[in-house]
């Protein structure tokens, strides 16, 4: 629903979740993080609950990524994990291939 709302690929939501925490399993208990989202230098980003977390992490990737032209999990990569040598976008890839 949400990736509908805002223009972006309904598989790319889950499948970032499957790289960052194996759905969920490896987020911290209680954050409804399972994006890896706001994760960085110490920090970690705690929503309130599941749909209040995809809304965010949604329209994040829709106004800071999209609309910048960043579409692809390669493209993506660039400002979501810029350290990753590759391999996120190859996981985010091989799990948007599964869905």
């Amino acid at each position: 629903e949400m990736a509908e709302k805002y223009g972006i690929d309904h598989r790319l939501i889950p499948a970032i979740a499957m790289q960052e925490t194996n759905l969920c399993e490896k987020a911290r208990p209680e954050s409804y993080n399972c994006w890896g989202f706001g994760v960085y230098a110490g920090n970690y980003k705690h929503f309130d609950s599941y749909p209040e977390a995809i809304e965010v992490v949604t329209k994040a990737l829709a106004t800071k990524y999209k609309d910048k032209g960043l579409v692809t999990p390669e493209e993506i990569m660039t400002m979501y994990t810029p350290s990753s040598n590759g391999s996120w976008a190859n996981s985010v890839n091989h799990f948007m291939d599964q869905l």
